[in-house]
């Protein structure tokens, strides 16, 4: 079951490693909530606040992979990832 304070239910210990079908929800979750989220945010066509969005994700990604101590490769592939959703969300936005 997702839950996003697992270890803090009783029995919640013995689960430590999630589930993959636990991973990918969450991912998927994460993924439509930024995605819906972004669009609202388009929808109004405010390029400055779009704007202002990339940057923070883009400045946010780095402090996040600094702490995750992803390597070179993996911080490009994760920048590479958020700019494909929010280009998806702007394209998506702009079909409405």
């Amino acid at each position: 079951m997702l839950s996003s304070d697992r270890d803090s239910k009783p029995g919640g210990e013995r689960f430590a490693i999630p589930t993959q079908g636990e991973v990918e929800g969450k991912l998927l979750v994460s993924e439509i909530v930024a995605v819906a989220c972004l669009q609202e945010l388009i929808k109004r066509q405010d390029a400055a606040a779009i704007a202002r969005v990339r940057r923070r994700i883009l400045r946010d990604l780095k402090d996040g992979c600094q702490g995750l101590k992803l390597c070179a490769t993996d911080k490009r592939s994760v920048v590479e990832y958020a700019e494909q959703i929010l280009e998806c969300a702007v394209t998506k936005a702009g079909d409405r």
